[in-house]
């Protein structure tokens, strides 16, 4: 991606230098491909890490990071402006006011306010204090456990996850969690689904219209973000991580459906094609 000359944004808490922090309830017996599996938030990932791995508490001893992280932290906060700028402009044009959410920055473990935040659960957004949360070593996971890598690879990372502040503006993350309290295992699930994969593609408006503004995108960052899109689907994951897989416990979307939705969002720049709850599950 092409970000010379590009803001950061300041609505950014950088904790990485603090560390100390305690994650709760996120043990996870160093399989880190289960935290990659619920990085992308459909409702809240701590919760499902809780439920399936027990409680542990971790601290974490005070570390600097390093020039690689420094320069990740600084990409992540140009990713993060380009956002705040399309996203008001989007919802300009629905005569809205755009309110960005703020991103901390951390090394292993902090807290927020939907509780305990461990590096291993990957990035995720809450909507109880409107945060993302990034450590970024997370960019390396993809590359080094996914081999999805690539500015535009770990920028849908964060796009994605304004996406779901996006959601969470609009009403439809509160909506989509009432639905799912009165929803079997199994149709809860499936609004996950519709829910992670509207995010996707708000991550390729964003892209779309980010391109539009400030010409970002240059030739095969497309193609990243689609492979790390199939990389991360529900699909490719259980294969990965059992050997087989359950559809009925997909709750972000397959790789092909990831992939689909990634690219509309990013060949269109309109948010009104979104609709993901509309459709028949077997169509997304």
């Amino acid at each position: 991606m092409n970000l010379e000359g590009r803001r950061e944004s300041d609505n950014v808490e950088d904790r990485r230098r603090f560390g100390g922090g305690k994650a709760t309830g996120l043990g996870i017996g160093g399989l880190v491909i289960v935290g990659i599996i619920t990085w992308l938030m459909g409702g809240n990932p701590l919760d499902v890490l809780t439920n399936q791995l027990g409680n542990v508490t971790q601290n974490v001893a005070q570390q600097e990071p390093s020039a690689e992280n420094d320069a990740m932290a600084h990409f992540a906060k140009q990713i993060l402006a380009g956002t705040e700028d399309v996203w008001t402009k989007e919802f300009q044009k629905m005569g809205r006011t755009y309110t960005p959410p703020r991103m901390v920055l951390f090394s292993g473990a902090t807290n927020s306010n939907c509780g305990g935040a461990n590096a291993q659960t990957g990035p995720f957004y809450c909507p109880v204090d409107q945060t993302v949360y990034l450590d970024v070593s997370f960019f390396n996971q993809m590359k080094s456990q996914l081999g999805a890598s690539g500015d535009f690879a770990y920028a849908y990372v964060v796009a994605h996850e304004v996406g779901h502040h996006v959601q969470h503006l609009l009403g439809t993350l509160d909506k989509v969690q009432q639905m799912q309290s009165r929803s079997s295992e199994k149709v809860s699930n499936q609004l996950s689904v519709r829910l992670e994969l509207q995010a996707d593609f708000y991550a390729g408006v964003w892209a779309y219209n980010d391109n539009k503004m400030f010409n970002s995108l240059q030739p095969g960052d497309l193609e990243k973000g689609l492979n790390a899109a199939s990389a991360i689907g529900d699909d490719r994951l259980q294969m990965q991580s059992r050997g087989y897989t359950v559809p009925d416990a997909f709750n972000h979307g397959t790789s092909a459906q990831r992939v689909r939705w990634l690219k509309k969002g990013a060949t269109t720049g309109d948010i009104s094609a979104g609709d993901t709850f509309s459709p028949n599950y077997s169509d997304l």
